[in-house]
């Protein structure tokens, strides 16, 4: 069997587990909890057939040598769209993660877009744009899923350390999503290293990139089929300190109902004068009863 065969089956199997995947997240009505993911599933579904037809384009020479221009464009159309959805589904599993958290909650979604918009700065600021080139569209593209992948990292190591405080299971959805994007990103930023320009289809790299998206899809694949457990209540006590981290993350940025204080600066001297003469009263009278 030929490299190319095999990456043509490897695609076609890559189509046939997101379907899967797509079936059962919609089956179990999980779009209402993870929105955002399903805009995703949707996106790969309906352009894994149309890459790989423009693949098949290009390698048969069925569009007049125009089939490099066709896939890649549509390629990096799907590649940038994805890196958006990517942001929100980042966003929405940190939301489920932290729902018994409303506090730190808010307060670390300020904290997401803040890094994200540094994130995508710093890594277009990389880009030379002194010639507008075709290749311009694959580096901003790479840039922006780059940026994503620094998110996605980020918030499966937050998960891992913050596990048992949150009383999250390993088995639950949100975790599952995270550690999967979390692990293409890591294989991303590890395989990027042996990438060269002139990188084709069938070299080893991209066979070792695309029997990891199957794993991480087979590993989605499980975490849907399986049930998943319902999510521990979060008791802890007063004195904690993530209670307290919640409590004044909630109180950031509510003013509350305004209280009119007066100023007691004038008041000081008449309270003193008035308890100056009760005790000369006082002492007064209690010399008079002592006397008789």
């Amino acid at each position: 069997m030929s490299s190319q065969t095999t990456m043509l089956l490897m695609g076609g199997a890559e189509f046939a587990l997101w379907t899967v995947f797509g079936f059962l997240f919609l089956a179990k009505r999980m779009y209402h909890r993870y929105p955002a993911m399903g805009a995703y599933l949707g996106l790969r579904i309906a352009a894994a057939p149309v890459l790989l037809y423009f693949y098949l384009g290009q390698t048969q020479h069925w569009f007049n040598g125009l089939g490099f221009q066709y896939y890649f464009f549509a390629y990096f159309g799907v590649y940038i769209a994805s890196a958006v959805m990517l942001y929100f589904v980042c966003v929405e599993v940190f939301y489920s993660a932290l729902s018994a958290f409303a506090g730190i909650q808010k307060l670390g979604t300020v904290a997401f877009r803040w890094a994200a918009l540094i994130s995508v700065i710093v890594s277009l600021s990389t880009i030379s744009f002194t010639h507008l080139r075709v290749q311009l569209i694959a580096d901003v593209s790479y840039r922006l899923m780059r940026s994503v992948s620094i998110l996605e990292l980020c918030l499966l190591g937050f998960l891992c350390i913050s596990m048992n405080a949150l009383r999250l299971s390993i088995r639950d959805m949100a975790f599952g999503i995270a550690l999967g994007f979390g692990l293409l990103s890591a294989s991303d930023f590890i395989l990027s290293s042996f990438v060269s320009k002139n990188t084709r289809m069938t070299d080893p790299v991209q066979f070792v990139s695309e029997g990891l998206i199957l794993a991480t899809l087979g590993m989605w694949v499980a975490y849907c089929a399986l049930p998943e457990p319902a999510r521990a209540p979060v008791l802890m006590p007063a004195n904690s300190i993530l209670f307290r981290w919640n409590e004044i993350a909630s109180a950031l940025g509510h003013t509350g109902t305004q209280v009119a204080v007066q100023q007691p600066a004038s008041g000081f001297f008449l309270t003193d004068v008035e308890r100056a003469v009760e005790k000369v009263l006082t002492q007064n009278l209690n010399r008079r009863e002592s006397e008789t």
